[in-house]
């Protein structure tokens, strides 16, 4: 695509929308997932601009956090909130189309891709002793599915090992060790579930996808119901 540097990468979090990884393809940029928190994206930008082998184009993660530039190092809803505007004027003076109406032609052409997270509050003085007990017991004993769908991989981000349930190989996850279990499902939906380091509770983050609106929420309500289940035991 006319402006967009041969070298150029979008940078997004593993618990951000999968639509990202489609759009990077079909523009040929490159795009690489960090773990969850916006300084990764920043140690990214950095390690560009010493290496001099990547340009940074934009980075984002799934709190509605944003960085179109390399002049800070943490997401600006300034610069976002402007590029916002940009694209409502351009998508009414070009198109005559309005943002949701934008935001449907992209669903239309990438498919239809929904996200949900989740939280299970572990209650009381011993809230830490179970999260730990319950990462433990999904490490152990590996769900097998998720709404239906299979799970042909599972990254252990604390293990650093990607198992390949199809083959039976192991790969490297290629990030920093974190207490996070993520679930690549045979249809290219995820499930992904990491303990709070600051509260008494486990997150589920989701993301699936499928060809039309109603397909892809009834999914999502699959995968979750699924995922809350094996949090609260």
């Amino acid at each position: 695509l006319k402006g967009l540097p041969d070298d150029g990468y979008l940078i997004k979090t593993i618990v951000t929308t999968n639509m990202a990884d489609a759009i990077a393809k079909y523009y040929g940029t490159g795009l690489i997932e960090v773990l969850t928190g916006f300084k990764y994206i920043g140690e990214k930008i950095k390690e560009f601009q010493a290496s001099g082998e990547w340009t940074y184009l934009f980075g984002f993660e799934e709190s509605n956090g944003y960085l179109a530039g390399t002049y800070a190092r943490d997401k600006d809803a300034v610069v976002a909130s402007m590029l916002v505007a940009e694209m409502a004027c351009r998508y009414k003076e070009q198109k005559g189309m309005n943002l949701y109406q934008a935001l449907l032609a992209l669903y239309e052409k990438y498919g239809y891709y929904r996200e949900a997270v989740k939280s299970h509050v572990m209650e009381g003085l011993d809230g830490k002793e179970k999260m730990d007990a319950l990462m433990a017991g999904l490490r152990e004993s590996a769900p097998e599915e998720f709404g239906g769908i299979p799970v042909v991989r599972i990254r252990d981000y604390e293990t650093g090992v990607t198992a390949d349930l199809r083959t039976g190989k192991n790969m490297p996850t290629g990030l920093p060790e974190s207490n996070v279990l993520y679930y690549e499902l045979e249809d290219g939906s995820s499930a992904v579930i990491r303990p709070s380091g600051t509260e008494p509770k486990v997150k589920l983050y989701i993301m699936v996808h499928d060809d039309s609106e109603e397909a892809a929420k009834k999914k999502l309500e699959a995968v979750t119901s699924s995922g809350m289940k094996l949090l609260q035991g």
